[in-house]
């Protein structure tokens, strides 16, 4: 089926409808239908599979954004596969010893628990994973992360999480869930759709397709191509695909296409390729799903026999006592400090770039990181690369979709952007 375009000369009523309901589907497009796994650096399952292209209704970029914005799935399960080519070397184990750190928890090694949720699922940040999900409304959702010999599942039952870890047999459980009703009563407010009031529960690691097609429509604006690029077969269903597209250069996006299940308008599949080529960044995709209700002793756990059981209020009394001069600090607190230190941005749309103060500290010498541990040490030498220019210089650490570039008098330039697009800003501000 030939690809659909946005006609660029629509009139400036319709250009607003267009973007009023990009900004709809990004507060409505998708229920939470698993506990709240963020961030745009998961992979997808290779390549749309199916017997071919469905023959489908025509439908335009705008209609199929406000058919993702009026999807209204409560009830969902299913398999998702999850595939991540960041272009890291292998983490090697390093996924608690970095989560640990980032979080401000000590791993299970340290008094803490290996089932606890924001270190576990770093793993879905690099290879490919197999998760199976469900959902049954705003308060009762299963994420559960297949290995080879173990399981690792995370079940919100109404105030209620539970993580278990089959590998290690602990537990880790907390409570005080956002209440159902009270997202409810939320979503007739017309207020954006999310969990971060949540205990015990991820945020920054979207593992589904419409976490992730959520976190892409915030992104569209003038500087972006959308189009419906035809349609396809995943999971047995039929689907359009919404093609977004960076309109300018510079920036490591390629493109990322969507899969809008023709029915429901639930996202059944996601990919981000990069501008260089090759493998998709991301690529998450349901290979199996269901839309009846699932069996409610889904959502019902009770700890093994002999399992380590770890209470969320147990390491929150610890971290108390733990020394430190500044306590942890959520994404969204480092943002909010950030812009208060005079955080920049360079450029427009895809291509744009963060600019920063470190306080005067740039990479420290002799080494590209020195955190004190050996292994996350040449985790972070193997990204960096040195660079020069008017600024002076400094480090730039890659993967294959953002760059940093830290500078040695301690400024920093970040966005998924080139290393060059990186040097050329650091040379503009001087």
């Amino acid at each position: 089926m030939a690809p659909y375009e946005t006609d660029d000369s629509a009139k400036a009523d319709e250009a607003e409808d267009l973007r009023a309901g990009r900004r709809k589907a990004a507060r409505y497009v998708v229920p939470v239908t698993v506990v709240g796994v963020a961030a745009a650096t998961i992979g997808l399952v290779p390549a749309f599979a199916g017997s071919g292209d469905p023959d489908l209704p025509k439908i335009s970029a705008q209609e199929l954004i406000e058919k993702i914005a009026a999807s209204d799935v409560q009830q969902v399960s299913g398999t998702v596969k999850i595939s991540t080519d960041l272009g890291l070397p292998d983490l090697g184990g390093l996924e608690s010893s970095l989560g640990a750190g980032a979080a401000g928890k000590p791993s299970g090694g340290d008094g803490g628990s290996t089932a606890e949720p924001s270190s576990k699922l770093l793993e879905l940040a690099t290879g490919t994973h197999t998760v199976r999900v469900a959902a049954d409304g705003p308060d009762k959702q299963k994420l559960s992360l297949l290995d080879k010999t173990s399981e690792y599942s995370v079940i919100r039952n109404g105030d209620e999480v539970w993580a278990y870890d089959s590998k290690s047999n602990e537990v880790f459980h907390t409570t005080g869930a956002a209440d159902g009703k009270e997202h409810k009563k939320d979503q007739k407010k017309d207020q954006k759709q999310d969990q971060k009031s949540d205990k015990g529960l991820p945020e920054d690691v979207p593992a589904t397709p419409q976490k992730l097609a959520e976190e892409a429509l915030k992104a569209v604006d003038d500087t972006t191509s959308v189009t419906v690029d035809g349609s396809a077969q995943v999971a047995g269903r039929d689907a359009y695909k919404l093609l977004i597209k960076p309109k300018g250069s510079g920036s490591t996006v390629g493109a990322i296409s969507i899969a809008v299940d023709a029915k429901t308008g639930l996202p059944l599949k996601f990919t981000l390729t990069p501008a260089s080529g090759g493998a998709a960044v991301v690529d998450a995709g349901f290979t199996q799903v269901d839309f009846a209700k699932p069996s409610a002793s889904t959502f019902d756990f009770t700890p093994p026999k002999g399992a380590k059981v770890t209470e969320g209020d147990e390491l929150k009394d610890q971290g108390k006592h733990e020394k430190q001069e500044k306590p942890a600090r959520s994404g969204e607190d480092l943002g909010k400090e950030l812009e208060g230190g005079g955080l920049k941005t360079i450029g427009e749309g895809w291509s744009s770039i963060a600019e920063f103060d470190m306080g005067g500290k740039g990479v420290p010498s002799g080494a590209n990181g020195n955190t004190g541990n050996s292994d996350v040490d040449g985790f972070l030498n193997s990204l960096g690369d040195q660079v020069s220019g008017k600024f002076g210089s400094g480090t730039v650490f890659k993967t294959r979709l953002i760059n940093v570039l830290i500078t040695d008098d301690g400024k920093a330039y970040a966005g998924a952007v080139t290393k060059d697009a990186l040097v050329k800003a650091a040379n503009a501000a001087k």
